[in-house]
């Protein structure tokens, strides 16, 4: 099944704003997506699916065949983001 990726105007922000080596790897992992199943839970109960690349973490949810991507950026960045949502 392919999907289809989505980034919401966060991410793509914060996507924009990493060094040229980090953003090639995140846009590396991102086009794998598109060919692989939901990945892990951030958390039981809670709607978003996780994906890391190295120190960085994408948060995306899956609708059908559409993933929507809420958040890329480094692991420090992700645990602000993280608990915000709690």
């Amino acid at each position: 099944m392919t999907f289809e990726v989505v980034l919401q105007e966060d991410a793509a922000n914060s996507l924009h704003t990493l060094d040229a080596s980090a953003k090639e790897r995140l846009l590396k992992r991102i086009a794998r997506m598109r060919h692989e199943p939901a990945g892990r839970h951030m958390q039981h109960g809670f709607g978003f699916f996780v994906e890391e690349a190295g120190q960085y973490r994408i948060v995306y949810t899956c609708e059908g065949n559409k993933k929507i991507i809420y958040f890329v950026g480094d692991h420090k960045a992700y645990e602000k983001w993280y608990f915000g949502k709690k």
